[in-house]
């Protein structure tokens, strides 16, 4: 049971309004009762496509591993009129050798930072494993907040430290995780929401979830994060990203998920800019759905296979 929310986190959840939650379950569940055309899914599937990051996050990572990620990326299935993937997502260590085999092409460098997973590290520390991913050649940073610092009400250092890897990006794209099966409540990942727009510049992220947990992204906390982004640019004329990470391993899925962007935010948040999937074994599954639409024959697993299988 979610204990009741200190007095700062009670504040910031009545000045941006709480959650319905019941409301939010009985929409989301409307999106699986969708009709799509097939014309329209194929479209779906190949934009979904062009909206992943592909990642890899292990500790038996290796820049060979990585090489085999980028050119997975860069040409999904050789023959196959499909685009590139938005990026490759890896540890800051091995931002150099995905960035040398990228260069060129349309995919961008996304590198988790600021101790991920957990978040549980000296600012300091935070700040220079994000200053050491860009100056490597990140083009794009996945940061964890504190959720321990949120949920216990200290908001304006959760803020602060948003604001300082802001800074610390440059000209990289910040996406800030929440780890959203931590903060417990829709009322709290709303609250977050909030939290982090406030610092952020257009086009940088909120990001439901690290992929290392048990529960990760979900239509119901992917819907509270995109009726966020769109009240907070409906107020401020801010226009916030968002990327659902974990969890989604397949076509039905991903279309799913694209519904729900282009019912709740529009056609202009239809584009990689503006919503990511964090995946790596839903790119196969995509690439099945899209053959399977042009012949009408689903292929073997096996002939989608990769480096990326297991991650």
């Amino acid at each position: 049971m979610p204990i009741a929310p200190p007095g700062a986190l009670r504040r910031l959840i009545d000045d941006v309004g709480p959650v319905d939650a019941i409301g939010v379950e009985e929409r989301v569940a409307k999106y699986a009762t969708r009709s799509i055309k097939k014309k329209s899914k194929l479209f779906g599937l190949k934009l979904a496509v062009s909206m992943i990051d592909l990642t890899t996050l292990e500790g038996k990572d290796t820049p060979g591993k990585i090489a085999s990620l980028c050119r997975k990326a860069i040409t999904p299935h050789e023959g196959m009129d499909v685009p590139s993937t938005a990026a490759v997502c890896v540890y800051p260590a091995m931002v150099k050798h995905a960035k040398k085999h990228v260069t060129g092409t349309t995919v961008k460098v996304a590198s988790v930072a600021t101790a991920f997973p957990s978040g549980q590290a000296p600012l300091k520390t935070r700040i220079a494993e994000v200053r050491a991913a860009v100056g490597d050649g990140a083009d794009e940073i996945d940061m964890v907040i504190n959720r321990g610092a949120f949920l216990a009400g200290e908001l304006a250092l959760v803020q602060d430290e948003i604001a300082q890897v802001v800074e610390a990006c440059g000209d990289a794209t910040l996406k800030v995780i929440f780890e959203a099966s931590e903060l417990e409540t829709y009322d709290n990942i709303r609250a977050a929401s909030f939290l982090a727009m406030r610092v952020l510049r257009p086009g940088d992220f909120i990001k439901t979830s690290t992929g290392k947990t048990s529960a990760n992204a979900t239509l119901g906390n992917n819907q509270v994060m995109i009726e966020a982004i769109r009240d907070f640019y409906l107020d401020t004329g801010v226009a916030i990203s968002m990327k659902p990470a974990g969890g989604i391993r397949t076509a039905k899925q991903a279309l799913h998920f694209l519904i729900a962007i282009k019912e709740t935010l529009g056609d202009a948040w239809l584009h990689h800019s503006r919503y990511r999937f964090g995946a790596s074994a839903l790119l196969n599954d995509l690439l099945r759905q899209i053959e399977k639409e042009r012949t009408g024959a689903y292929q073997a697993p096996y002939v989608f296979s990769d480096a990326t299988e297991g991650y």
